[in-house]
């Protein structure tokens, strides 16, 4: 068994993520595809976010995530530098869809409705079938500081997105205050939409998206007088 630190990460060792020496083609083996990869992470993360929420993250070891999973640690450290980063891609997937759909939007219509519409977009993908376990991943952040560390680590790398995104729409730079103004309210009315869905009631979709609708609504109403 490899030597887990005490906030889950792992010792320095020779690989470090998916796509280390390590993961090249093998004789006799093909090399593994970008498609293949995406849904190993996912369902570590999977894996992951159901031992946790089972017996908590301190109880749970990189050796059980990797069992679950049916992979050798080694390989687990192949695809994640810790075991609360497991988790990371059941977080990013909605965000990554969301600033791809973002980046295609038309010039001439708000990004707002591209956003409003992102889990009716994503039904029948796997984010749909995994809404479940994005609940229960969320409602640990709030008991759970590594995990609400990732969970915030996520939004700001898509809120830096964002800004370049809108940049890119209105003819301003990333850096500058306008697009990042815009963006740190549309991330922030994503991920507070989420989590008040998480800790919610029921996680069903029409209840995410109207969420996310009226987080979306709030945010262009500015504040308060």
């Amino acid at each position: 068994m490899g030597t887990v630190r005490a906030a889950g990460a792992r010792e320095p060792a020779s690989a470090t993520d998916a796509g280390a020496p390590g993961d090249g083609p093998r004789p006799g083996r093909p090399p593994l595809t970008e498609r293949r990869k995406a849904a190993t992470r996912l369902e570590i993360a999977r894996e992951a976010v159901r031992l946790f929420a089972d017996r908590g993250v301190a109880a749970t070891t990189a050796d059980d995530i990797a069992a679950a999973v049916g992979i050798s640690q080694r390989t687990l450290w192949r695809y994640t530098s810790s075991k609360e980063l497991c988790v990371r891609p059941l977080l990013s997937h909605a965000l990554d869809f969301v600033t791809a759909l973002m980046r295609s939007w038309p010039r001439d219509r708000p990004l707002a409705e591209a956003v409003a519409g992102t889990p009716s977009s994503l039904a029948g993908t796997s984010a749909d079938t995994d809404a479940e376990a994005l609940r229960d991943l969320v409602r640990l952040t709030r008991t759970e500081p590594g995990l609400r560390a990732v969970w915030l680590q996520v939004h700001h790398d898509a809120e830096l997105v964002f800004a370049e995104v809108i940049a890119e729409r209105t003819g301003h730079g990333p850096d500058d205050l306008e697009p990042r103004v815009q963006a740190t309210l549309l991330n922030g009315a994503l991920r507070i939409a989420v989590e008040q869905w998480a800790w919610g009631a029921g996680p069903h979709d029409g209840t995410l998206t109207r969420t996310i609708r009226r987080a979306l609504d709030l945010a262009r109403s500015g504040l308060s007088d």
